[in-house]
């Protein structure tokens, strides 16, 4: 692995994996499908391995797509919830209330 993946490239690749169409993971992550298209290039690149089945009319996983999405999904859902956690914490009262 040269360089390692950009979370952005991982988002994609999740919702490519999870629409299994580039047009709706696009739309769900409100980028184009050609930038959907480089990040998950870049990701195959970057971790020299082919994710995605692609033709014109379908978008499959390979193997090696279906194990890093059974390994990613769990934790990017992981990092949101914590993410969530953390900006909810600046509205919570703090110390001692008299």
């Amino acid at each position: 692995m040269n360089e390692k993946p950009t979370f952005a490239e991982l988002g994609a690749f999740l919702a490519a994996a999870r629409h299994r169409n580039f047009r709706k993971a696009a739309d769900e992550l409100g980028i184009a499908p050609s930038t959907l298209s480089h990040f998950i290039r870049r990701l195959e690149e970057r971790l020299e391995t082919r994710l995605l089945h692609r033709s014109t009319r379908s978008v499959s996983l390979t193997s090696a797509g279906e194990a890093l999405a059974n390994r990613l999904s769990p934790l990017i859902h992981d990092l949101d919830e914590a993410l969530v956690e953390a900006a909810n914490t600046k509205d919570s009262p703090r110390g001692p209330l008299k």
